[in-house]
């Protein structure tokens, strides 16, 4: 029986199971939404909320407490310079989760976990993606039309 004992498993070991919510809370932090399970981002909400909480303290302290925690050093630049000025009113409940469906292969269920307050940067994101998809279709489709008229004139030539 597993009475009284908290905490996702997520089918690893614990230095694995650690390995795993630390890239996860570093990759939320540095890119404000991961796609993952439902029970990863459940999994990982209270680290990503403790984190956030120790950029808000702002002091030695907390920044050698992240430091000990995170990652890379980036994401602990962008922890206290970017992402916890954006909560200091705000009182915990720093995270979304959005389901987003079930996985193809194994049946997953699937799950986006954001920060709050993250709408513009990721849609500067998503615009900057668009753009340059729309600059490669543009010179993909300039080639096609200079092969389809070299080859027009390869047929006339012969």
């Amino acid at each position: 029986m597993r009475h009284r004992n908290g905490g996702f498993k997520l089918g690893r070991n614990t230095a694995h199971r650690r390995a795993l919510l630390r890239n996860l809370v570093t990759s939320v932090i540095v890119e404000d939404r991961v796609h993952t399970t439902v029970t990863k981002a459940k999994a990982v909400r209270p680290l990503v909320e403790k984190m956030i909480t120790l950029g808000k303290k702002g002091d030695v302290a907390s920044r050698r407490h992240a430091l000990a925690f995170l990652m890379t050093d980036a994401s602990v630049t962008r922890l206290f310079e970017v992402v916890a000025p954006r909560y200091t009113d705000r009182q915990g409940g720093y995270l979304r989760i959005v389901r987003a469906g079930f996985r193809k292969g194994d049946g997953g269920e699937t799950a986006f976990i954001e920060l709050l307050g993250a709408e513009k940067q990721l849609d500067a994101k998503k615009a900057k993606r668009d753009e340059i998809k729309a600059k490669k279709r543009a010179d993909l489709e300039k080639q096609m039309e200079e092969a389809k008229k070299d080859e027009e004139n390869g047929e006339q030539a012969a």
